[in-house]
């Protein structure tokens, strides 16, 4: 629009106006109808959304668990095979001395298994750790995967409630109640953990 009284309309702008106004025929029921359930589909859209960002952050902070739990493991068996390492010196050393000496490397090599058994243990025991915090993860990135998919679905069915609203058609609502009740299906299985 310029000052000189001279306007033109983008060919959205006529469209807008009509369906603001209630135009091609329609009432001012339909905008209403549409205008709620947008409104409706837009709040449990960002529902779904923070689910979704809250399942992904718990399976990321899983995968970090496991990661830390993994380097610990990694980090026993390391120091396991040092002891067998000193095993390995203890015994030769008893094929080598005699008397005392020979005595104190059997000790040694008693003292090594004991130890390595216990090493062993705590390694075991991180290992399996980080296999449950990656199975924890991986449900996590399920479920999230469930609370996207339904997100999804909820801004299809905004845009298309947007397109029934400037077009007018009706029969589209029909596509608007089939992605808003698929995308609701697939938020309660991701609220049940399905």
């Amino acid at each position: 629009m310029s000052g000189h009284g001279f306007h033109v309309h983008g060919p959205h702008d006529h469209a807008i106006e009509h369906a603001a106004q209630g135009g091609h025929g329609g009432d001012d029921g339909f905008a209403a109808k549409i205008a709620v359930t947008t409104a409706i589909l837009s709040t449990l859209g960002a529902l779904f959304s923070y689910e979704g960002g809250h399942t992904q952050n718990a399976a990321l902070l899983y995968k970090n668990e496991a990661a830390i739990q993994k380097t610990a493991a990694s980090d026993q068996w390391n120091y396991y095979q040092a002891k067998g390492n000193k095993q390995n010196l203890a015994e030769l050393s008893v094929v080598l001395t005699k008397g005392e000496d020979r005595e104190r490397y059997k000790q040694e090599i008693e003292r090594y298994k004991k130890e390595k058994a216990e090493i062993k243990l705590g390694a075991e025991k991180l290992e399996a750790a980080a296999k449950d915090a990656d199975k924890h993860s991986d449900a996590e990135m399920h479920i999230h995967g469930r609370w996207a998919g339904a997100a999804t679905l909820l801004q299809i069915s905004i845009a298309l409630s947007a397109i029934a609203l400037l077009t007018r058609k009706k029969w589209l609502l029909v596509g608007v109640y089939g992605a808003s009740a698929a995308g609701i299906a697939i938020a309660i299985m991701g609220a049940m953990h399905l």
